[in-house]
């Protein structure tokens, strides 16, 4: 055996090696999809036109801080649609100009008999929705990760508003569905009064005739028995703008509160802690909520001045304390999700269709083999030998590079069967033409090899285009797909060339042969 060989066959069983050391075990180093593990798969509808309500209505309290410092008087002001709002009966037009470009509204204004019409720009309207979709696929993806799934595969899917969830492996449905859905959005407002009985209460202490920058919300189930009352829904007056939100949030992990119950330990940037320092400062003595999600979970009375750490304390248990901290650290969706779409897959399901994937993978190659070696005698052997290594590499990479195996990347693997026999059979075509020329089998060998070298070449690349585009553009099981084929490609061209050149060697070097059984 000459030099040039026994480099090749070191290459070769090199590279069979690391293959198998990189899928072996299989069923902790191959990572299986929803389709073969089991878990969930969810589509959601993210409620763009909340997004817009909520710069709607953040642009309305603007307007009227504006109008009220500079002394303007006006009957009616507030949101009318998700993009439009109206300010009626104003008092003095030139103050009222001057104080919403000081506001800074991104609306076009129409006027109108005694009122003003503002309505949110076409271009901004579309950037708002684009942003909140991309926002709730971050919130998403950042949740789904800390839940510790295996290859969660998040993404968007049809509409412009829809997002794709698949949890593999996930057996608490209703505790994933919660966390992602949840919309954990954090607030921090002075109560003005309260807490009363109902929410009528609450208005007639104003005269039924309440502030607009006042609004009434409920306290959370068991707040009023957290503070030594009877349990029971109870109502705040609050302010309708909160100074801080859990965009100022820092961290969030569950704690003990001073009970040793369970709670939610937070901590502000160091802009939030500015805006708390001075806000505590300010309220001695005063009631500061702590909201939720619309919702009063503990009212404490300020005490003294609070800078970049709070606690959020109810009737919490741990789990819950651990998942509200996850929501909070991974920030408030932007909009409410509607669920449009729940598969459950079950994890027998998932071993049928694996059972089954396997079987025709199994009955792919044998018929494949069968044929080789009736067609091709002897010869065919080398092509079986060469679709072999290339599997083990194909299985080898995938679990190296941590891809997901799905349905239809097993139905990757039975087309890289193929696709391997393919180049096989182009090889072996051009060396019985070269035999057919009166070359020596060796002479033959080599120059099949050299002329086909190009075809492959073109064939591979050509299906690697394809691959690339289903990558690109399709979702998960169509993404599962064109890897599984990019992986085995390349592969192929591998194991076609370099493993089937180096076995016609390596039988050729045994002896002088005359003749090749092909």
């Amino acid at each position: 055996m000459n030099k040039n060989l026994r480099w090749k066959l070191v290459v070769i069983l090199g590279v069979i090696a690391l293959s198998v050391w990189a899928f072996y075990p299989p069923s902790q180093k191959v990572n299986l999809g929803l389709d073969l593990k089991g878990g969930v798969h969810l589509v959601l509808r993210v409620q763009t036109d909340q997004a817009l309500r909520v710069e709607t209505e953040t642009t309305v309290e603007r307007l009227r801080d504006a109008v009220n410092r500079a002394g303007v008087q006006y009957t009616r002001l507030e949101a009318t649609g998700p993009t439009t709002f109206e300010i009626e009966a104003v008092s003095n037009d030139q103050a009222f100009r001057q104080a919403a470009i000081e506001a800074d509204t991104v609306f076009a204004r129409s006027s109108g008999v005694g009122k003003y019409t503002y309505t949110m720009r076409p271009n901004l309207v579309v950037q708002l929705r684009e942003e909140a979709v991309n926002q709730a696929l971050q919130t998403i993806e950042r949740r789904v990760n800390e839940l510790g799934v295996a290859e969660p595969i998040v993404a968007r899917q049809g509409a412009a508003d829809q997002i794709l969830v698949q949890l593999p492996g996930v057996t608490d449905v209703q505790r994933a569905k919660d966390i992602i859905r949840s919309t954990a959005l954090l607030e921090l407002k002075l109560v003005e009064q309260g807490p009363f009985p109902s929410e009528e209460a609450a208005r007639q202490a104003y005269g039924n005739n309440l502030p607009p920058d006042l609004v009434v919300v409920p306290g959370s189930q068991d707040v009023a028995a957290a503070g030594g009352g009877t349990p029971g829904t109870i109502y705040y007056v609050v302010r309708r703008t909160a100074p801080i939100t859990g965009r100022d949030l820092r961290n969030a992990r569950p704690s003990l509160d001073q009970n040793n119950l369970p709670a939610v330990s937070f901590t502000l940037n160091q802009d939030g802690a500015r805006r708390m320092g001075q806000l505590t400062e300010q309220n001695m003595g005063r009631p500061l909520a702590i909201i939720l999600d619309d919702r009063v979970f503990s009212a404490p009375t300020i005490e003294g001045r609070i800078t970049d750490e709070g606690q959020i304390y109810g009737a919490f248990t741990q789990q819950e304390a651990g998942d509200l901290s996850l929501v909070l650290r991974s920030g408030a969706l932007p909009a409410p999700l509607d669920y449009l779409e729940e598969r459950t897959v079950g994890p027998s399901l998932g071993q049928d269709s694996i059972e089954a994937g396997v079987a025709a993978s199994i009955g792919g190659l044998a018929l494949v083999v069968v044929f080789m070696a009736l067609y091709y005698r002897l010869t065919g052997l080398n092509a079986v030998i060469s679709i072999g290594v290339n599997l083990l590499i194909l299985l080898g990479m995938m679990a190296y590079l941590g891809a997901t195996m799905t349905l239809p990347g097993i139905a990757g693997f039975i087309l890289t069967i193929g696709m391997g026999v393919d180049s096989n059979v182009l090889i072996f075509e051009r060396i019985k033409e070269e035999l057919g020329t009166a070359k020596g089998v060796r002479a033959a060998v080599n120059a099949g090899f050299d002329r086909v070298w190009w075809t492959i070449v073109d064939t591979h690349v050509a299906s690697l285009i394809a691959a690339m585009f289903l990558f690109q553009f399709g979702t998960g099981p169509i993404r599962g797909f064109a890897t599984t084929l990019t992986i085995g490609l390349l592969s192929n061209v591998f194991t076609a060339v370099f493993v089937s050149r180096t076995v016609f060697e390596l039988v050729l070097a045994k002896r002088q042969a005359q003749t090749l059984s092909i």
